[in-house]
């Protein structure tokens, strides 16, 4: 996704990015060098050397930092984003539960009821038109349990409807699920 503008909001303190989904700000806080009264912004603009998705600003000092959309996605939460990161994740442990699993490639594929080249399209991590829910098959053919935590994002963690999946770092052949 490329960024269309972005412009800085001093009165907000946040640089403000707009996208053919939609605007985003990114407070000014969370980035590197930050602006501040002692080292105003002078320009800001879409960066051209990042394939414009990303955006570039400089400061009165000389300094200049840059940002790419990612970090703005993720700071404002963005569904899709945040789905997509999640799907990586998930195919990640995927890899490493079934390099960790006592089952043969063949027999995996037996169990999911699927093709070989859609069995590697599932654990490819570049590839985000699978689904979560067939990850979460793959996971069940491994024997790999996977909990997941519902909280408000103002609740302290402990305080949790539910469990983190506990084991981190894939599943073993010995003790899929702990």
């Amino acid at each position: 996704m490329k960024i269309r503008s972005v412009r800085a909001n001093n009165r907000k303190h946040a640089f403000e990015v707009a996208t053919p989904r939609g605007s985003y700000s990114l407070p000014y806080s969370k980035v590197d060098p930050a602006p501040a009264k002692e080292d105003p912004l002078l320009d800001v603009y879409v960066d051209d050397e990042l394939g414009q998705e990303g955006f570039t600003w400089v400061l009165k000092s000389g300094a200049e930092g840059s940002v790419h959309l990612d970090a703005v996605l993720e700071y404002n939460e963005d569904p899709k984003y945040m789905r997509g990161l999640l799907l990586y994740e998930l195919t990640l442990e995927a890899q490493e539960c079934v390099k960790a699993s006592r089952l043969s490639t063949r027999e995996i594929i037996r169990r999911l009821g699927t093709s070989p080249s859609q069995f590697y399209r599932l654990l490819d991590p570049a590839n985000y038109s699978k689904s979560i829910d067939r990850l979460l098959e793959l996971f069940s053919v491994l024997d790999c349990e996977i909990d997941f935590t519902i909280r408000r994002a103002d609740e302290p963690l402990g305080k949790s409807r539910g469990a983190r999946r506990r084991k981190r770092g894939g599943c073993t052949p010995d003790a899929a699920s702990t």
